[in-house]
């Protein structure tokens, strides 16, 4: 209903009211106009209060694109509050967003200024918000206008990028703007070494000094003019465990999609170019780019990850980097065909870290139950699958946040210098 109503209380005082009146005159009764004149009082008031006009309300919030923990408000615009003296309003509750207040109901003097709702999203996604209820009161409480459905809102929540950073290089960069240059040797203006003259060497690269206190020729070496290319395959598949957002638990596909913001973050901070392959039912692609317009596409890339059980096509596999790119595959390693994918991905030479998110799990109290038989079953499977990863080069670390991968980075930065035996 949008137009203004009498209140059941201005019903009843105005019934009240004629009642005792027409009671006390037929019976003769002063008693009874005497109980009725405080009822006569406030339907008389109530009638006079009531607004002479339609008011237009509408909601909306402050902030369309939130990182999970971040708060908005939503406010209540009214056009005109002339005869209003109460408003009052009551919200949903929405999946893995908190109110303030709790419950989200709001009310408050309309000379007090309107009621408004702090909302904060808890974990990272699309969010559906605003949805509510409001109504208006005139003065004496005698007329009620609604109360009317708001239209919602709609949210994109970004994943929480935890703190992160790394002081190692990747070790196979691919660009030309990154802080990370190439640990490959070429042609440049970064040293890297000096070392005995070879057949090839250019005679400007001759170093003199170390040349005449050894006795033999030495050229100095530097490293090519080189940046990072950097790809992040989230593995959308499957979401393991329960999601209590950044307040409680996380599931796999929390800590995958946190672990790869947090990554991007850091990668695009240092100037190196990023791409993103989201491996699900509607899977995502994002090409190699750099800046902070290019972080937010990953980042809204990201809080658009759904899983489904559905079949994946072939293609949605196919991880199709660059060779000579740093490829961080982060999953669980729950589903066979990734792994396998994974696997070619090595062999074809890229430098390919699996970063391990299936996190701690705790199977239950009773070893000996169904579920719990299941799980280890599984985690068996899984753990024999990494192996099978470790034996072919591809390091598997479990996703710890800050330094999860220096060790690592190092390792295949070192293992890129080695020089490579080709059969021909």
């Amino acid at each position: 209903m949008t137009g203004w109503r009498p209140t059941p209380s201005l019903v009843r005082a105005c019934l009240f009211a004629l009642s005792g009146l027409a009671g006390g005159v037929a019976a003769g009764l002063d008693v009874l106009v005497v109980l009725a004149a405080p009822f006569l009082v406030l339907g008389v008031m109530g009638m006079l209060a009531r607004p002479r006009h339609t008011p237009t309300v509408r909601t909306q919030i402050d902030h369309h694109r939130l990182h999970e923990g971040q708060g908005t408000t939503s406010r209540l615009v009214v056009d005109d509050l002339a005869g209003v003296e109460h408003v009052i309003r009551v919200a949903a509750q929405a999946p893995h967003v908190a109110t303030r207040p709790t419950y989200g109901v709001s009310a408050s003097l309309a000379a007090d200024g309107l009621p408004v709702l702090e909302l904060s999203p808890r974990r990272w996604g699309r969010r559906v918000i605003g949805a509510e209820r409001v109504g208006l009161t005139s003065a004496w409480a005698g007329w009620r206008w609604g109360p009317v459905d708001m239209p919602e809102h709609g949210l994109v929540v970004l994943p929480q990028t935890a703190p992160y950073d790394s002081r190692a290089e990747v070790p196979q960069p691919d660009g030309l703007v990154g802080r990370h240059r190439s640990r490959r040797l070429g042609s440049g203006t970064e040293f890297e070494g000096i070392r005995p003259f070879a057949t090839g060497d250019r005679l400007k690269r001759v170093n003199w000094p170390v040349s005449l206190r050894t006795g033999e020729l030495h050229v100095i070496t530097t490293r090519a003019e080189q940046d990072a290319g950097v790809w992040l395959v989230v593995d959308g598949l499957r979401d393991i465990g329960f999601s209590g957002g950044i307040d409680g638990a996380a599931s796999s596909l929390d800590l995958t999609v946190r672990a790869a913001a947090a990554l991007a973050e850091h990668h695009v901070r240092t100037g190196d170019r990023v791409g993103l392959l989201v491996v699900a039912s509607e899977g995502a692609r994002v090409r190699l780019g750099s800046g902070p317009r290019h972080l937010h596409r990953l980042h809204g890339t990201l809080s658009r990850v759904r899983t489904e059980v559905r079949s994946v096509p072939p293609e949605r596999l196919d991880l199709g980097a660059v060779t000579g790119s740093v490829v961080y595959v982060l999953s669980p390693m729950l589903f066979t065909p990734l792994v396998t994918a994974t696997a070619s991905l090595q062999r074809s030479g890229a430098s390919v870290i699996v970063i391990d998110t299936l996190g701690e799990r705790d199977h239950g109290a009773d070893r000996l139950a169904l579920p719990a038989l299941a799980a280890r079953m599984q985690q068996l499977e899984r753990d024999d699958r990494l192996r099978q990863l470790a034996a072919l080069g591809c390091p598997v670390v479990p996703w710890r946040g800050p330094g999860t991968v220096d060790t690592v980075l190092r390792l295949l930065a070192r293992r890129a210098q080695v020089p490579k035996v080709r059969a021909r």
